[in-house]
């Protein structure tokens, strides 16, 4: 069901965006695409690096940068603590740190993933999830604007992963999952003041970061959500949905969802794509309708491997990196893998980390340490393997500026060309 509070009228940006920022999770676009050109293409843990600055706590969340400033989220062991840091982007230095107590147990897979969504900027303000702890607005500062303590418990043995996002005058969080109790609800909040606009309950749950895109000229929300019941059969498979980002109001559904949804969606040329994780099916349909559009697939994937990181949509070829470490370049149309690589690159390492198109290539951050570096072409070529030794992760990369920012479990680092060229 969907609760309007109050209209407001929406543009998708009201603070101008630089090119050069990384203000969200997956970027300006949402979907891991990069303008930029003086990107290194190789980097160690002494070539190539302008700074990197030890982290009190690992974490799985991924920087975002706006200016002179990066900000990313850690929570101590058992999560009793989540923060919010705000680094100089000049050498590093941690500038203020806004911690939030939240003494009761959150049931997590472990006792470090209390801080998996990353923040999201507009150059005045971050907010940030802190899963059960609330939702959190601050200004650049770090003095705190508002926040939401009332959104309920978030109960999933896999804990959650969400990130906000912004739109217009509002900040839209995906809550959820919830496995055994409470509810499971898209929220739109005015991202000045904190209250909200419009929730919109759901049956069941995902992992999955939405993406807001335009589509035929109408800006579209798209969430997938997993299915209904565990071990439910086949005709209860979960769906990828579109609604409305001014409302909540769903717009159309697509089924053939059979797996936890742990990516986020992907959009071009007028086709969705979406793919489930935990051995769960990856499915593309070509929007325009309304209701239930499951009729308009182009193609269905029924089993895979597990799939944690989101991949990339680029040049009509859908790129994919498998948790085991396979890439794969699927054709948007048909779903045909072009590459078919039967041996793990680099060292072999698996992958959380969703990959980055920037310049021709493909970037991915393995969690080991390791970021493997391809052509983003339809004949497979690996053109790099760049390792920091001894720093396991389970992030993404953030590149801004011709900078790539990595968050370890140990460091976060800056990565630059040493002679870097004006853009």
């Amino acid at each position: 069901m969907t609760k309007t509070v109050l209209p407001l009228i929406l543009f998708a940006f009201s603070t101008p965006l630089l090119a050069a920022d990384w203000p969200a999770w997956r970027g300006p676009t949402g979907q891991g695409l990069c303008e930029e050109k003086n990107v290194p293409l190789t980097w160690s843990d002494k070539e190539n690096v302008k700074w990197k600055v030890p982290l009190a706590n690992p974490g799985n969340s991924t920087p975002v940068v706006w200016g002179d400033k990066i900000f990313l989220t850690q929570a101590n062991t058992g999560g009793t603590e989540r923060s919010l840091l705000c680094f100089a982007r000049a050498d590093g230095k941690l500038l203020w740190q806004k911690t939030v107590a939240y003494p009761q147990k959150e049931r997590n897979w472990n006792e470090t993933w209390y801080a998996n969504a990353s923040p999201v900027l507009d150059g005045e303000r971050a907010v940030v999830s802190f899963g059960s702890a609330g939702m959190y607005c601050f200004d650049f500062q770090g003095n705190e604007v508002w926040k939401r303590t009332d959104l309920g418990a978030w109960d999933h043995s896999f804990g959650n992963g969400a990130s906000p996002m912004l739109y217009g005058d509002l900040a839209i969080l995906w809550c959820g999952p919830n496995e055994n109790k409470g509810r499971n609800y898209l929220l739109a909040v005015n991202k000045k003041t904190g209250e909200t606009v419009w929730e919109a309950d759901q049956t069941s749950g995902s992992w999955s970061t939405p993406l807001i895109t335009k589509v035929g000229g109408q800006d579209q929300l798209l969430l997938p959500y997993s299915k209904d019941v565990k071990d439910a059969p086949e005709d209860r498979t979960g769906f990828l949905y579109g609604f409305d980002p001014q409302t909540g109001k769903e717009l159309w559904r697509c089924q053939g969802l059979n797996s936890y949804c742990y990516t986020s969606p992907l959009y071009a040329d007028g086709v969705a794509v979406m793919m489930a994780g935990y051995g769960g099916s990856a499915l593309a349909v070509k929007l325009g309708g309304a209701g239930d559009i499951t009729a308009s697939r182009l193609w269905l994937h029924p089993k895979a491997t597990q799939r944690v990181g989101s991949g990339v949509i680029v040049g009509g070829h859908v790129y994919m990196m498998d948790e085991n470490g396979v890439p794969h370049c699927y054709d948007l149309e048909t779903g045909t893998d072009q590459w078919k690589v039967d041996k793990r690159p680099g060292s072999g390492a698996s992958t959380w980390g969703s990959l980055v198109h920037v310049d021709g290539r493909l970037l991915v951050l393995m969690r080991n340490g390791e970021t493997l570096v391809f052509a983003a072409k339809p004949t497979y070529e690996l053109l790099g393997v760049n390792k920091l030794a001894n720093e396991p992760t389970n992030s993404s990369l953030a590149i801004s500026n011709g900078q790539i920012f990595i968050r370890t479990f140990k460091h976060l680092w800056c990565i630059e060309a040493a002679e870097k060229k004006p853009q």
